[in-house]
């Protein structure tokens, strides 16, 4: 009998079953979405078109700053108004900047965690009322408490120092952290906590080895918004400082205006150079940064 009539293996159900499932092929066409693609694109353009006329500016000499298209590129590109804006204090500016976004993330973190880790795991009358009052921060904007602030500020030997600057922001972003903090902590399961209660675990062992581990995502929101709220806060450093020893970025722009014009080209190199730290950072940590925004890593 040759091998072309020998009979086949006849497959029953049973191997049937526990054969793998066959992959279909996905065609890309079935799952195209036009209108977000186009949607894509129209909201790339505006992101990039005002960066590029940011940049393009940034490289234009003075006496071409007004009469050029801002979309047009520069005619004759300079550098000189990087140059001038790095010999007019900008890294002291920038250290200031930097101590105050880490003094004022330190800050919210050491202080809301613990706040939120009490409103979630305390049931009681006192807790909750405590807990409503302090988000009532959320709606009292900073222009209404600047006097004051400004009071207290100068009575507690603090105006015109980066401390000035670091309280009153911490303090603003504390409400929103909270609330951020307390609907993570609340999607953490009551099960883990009785099994550490089971095992003999205090709050502060459960605070360290099982909140924090699982609140990445949140407190990666958190550091997230503090530290924004930090690096662009201008009303507070405004106020709160006078001289050139606790200035930071968003004042140092003031370098370029004076009463009778502007520096439009150092000024928008000045604010490149602001946002390259920023921009380097988001390349570095994208990924936590991103996974803390969508609410995940912390499971």
């Amino acid at each position: 009998m040759s091998h072309d009539t020998l009979p086949r293996p006849v497959r029953t159900s049973a191997a049937r079953a526990s054969a793998p499932p066959r992959r279909r092929r996905r065609h890309w066409t079935r799952r195209a979405n036009p209108l977000a693609g186009l949607g894509s694109v129209l909201w790339l353009v505006v992101v990039i078109v005002p960066i590029y006329a940011m940049i393009s500016a940034s490289l234009t000499r003075q006496d071409d700053a007004l009469g050029n298209n801002a979309l047009k590129p520069p005619s004759r590109p300079t550098l000189a108004n990087y140059d001038t804006v790095l010999h007019s204090g900008f890294f002291h500016f920038l250290a200031n900047t930097a101590i105050v976004a880490t003094a004022v993330v330190a800050a919210v973190l050491v202080l809301c965690v613990p706040l939120a880790y009490v409103a979630v795991r305390t049931r009681t009358f006192f807790s909750g009322a405590a807990f409503r009052l302090f988000l009532l921060g959320v709606a009292i904007p900073a222009q209404a408490v600047v006097v004051p602030l400004y009071l207290m500020i100068a009575k507690l030997n603090l105006y015109d120092s980066l401390l000035a600057v670091v309280l009153p922001t911490a303090a603003f972003a504390m409400p929103v952290s909270v609330l951020i903090l307390t609907g993570t902590l609340r999607d953490i399961s009551e099960e883990l906590y009785e099994a550490m209660a089971l095992d003999g675990a205090s709050a502060t062992r459960m605070l360290f080895q099982l909140v924090i581990p699982l609140a990445k995502g949140g407190i990666s929101t958190v550091v997230i918004y503090s530290a924004l709220q930090a690096w662009n806060g201008f009303l507070f450093p405004l106020i709160f400082t006078q001289s050139d020893g606790p200035r930071v970025l968003t004042l140092g722009l003031f370098n370029y205006v004076s009463q009778f014009g502007v520096d439009i080209p150092a000024l928008l190199a000045s604010v490149v150079l602001s946002g390259v730290p920023v921009f380097a950072v988001y390349l570095v940590a994208r990924r936590a940064l991103v996974g803390g925004l969508m609410g995940v890593g912390g499971k």
